[in-house]
């Protein structure tokens, strides 16, 4: 079940970005706490078929977090980043960081912003800005999109059960 809004990914050539936008049928506040709430974030956020551990998770300015995607197969993919401004309920600026690379420091910084919208709806615009073009094209060639569908599909389902 999801509500029928469609998941926007836009990469222009030749620029270092990615901005994934999204509408919800929930207030901003809810849509909000679905990213802050240790429980709530570990139930949507990745691809269907995979589990999440969540070691550390401090939504807070300065606060940090990591956690790990597990396959069927037993492999483990694990994530980390810093916490830079969190300002319920308009926005979250965080780093990203796969540790699956070979070498370290293809940080991004992402920026979430919630707007709230009429009808007690919100969108979520997602702005991720990555240290070169390469590494952007690299995340788009990851099977990305994949899990950004799968993770606010599976978003929409759980703020439906809430309301």
């Amino acid at each position: 079940m999801t509500n029928g809004y469609e998941t926007t990914i836009k990469a222009e050539p030749g620029k270092q970005t990615i901005v994934i936008t999204r509408e919800f049928d929930a207030p901003r506040e809810l849509v909000f706490r679905a990213f802050t709430d240790p429980e709530l974030y570990a139930e949507w956020l990745g691809p269907r078929e995979m589990t999440m551990t969540l070691e550390t998770f401090e939504p807070r300015d300065g606060g940090a977090y990591r956690y790990v995607h597990s396959d069927p197969a037993g492999n483990e993919y694990g994530f980390r980043g810093v916490f830079h401004e969190v300002t319920a309920p308009e926005r979250i600026i965080q780093t990203f960081e796969f540790e699956g690379l070979p070498e370290r420091g293809h940080v991004t910084l992402e920026t979430a912003l919630f707007e709230e919208l009429p009808g007690g709806r919100t969108r979520i615009a997602m702005e991720s800005v990555f240290r070169s073009v390469a590494d952007r094209d690299g995340m788009l060639q990851s099977d990305m999109e994949r899990g950004v569908n799968d993770s606010y599909a599976r978003l929409a389902d759980l703020l439906a059960r809430l309301k």
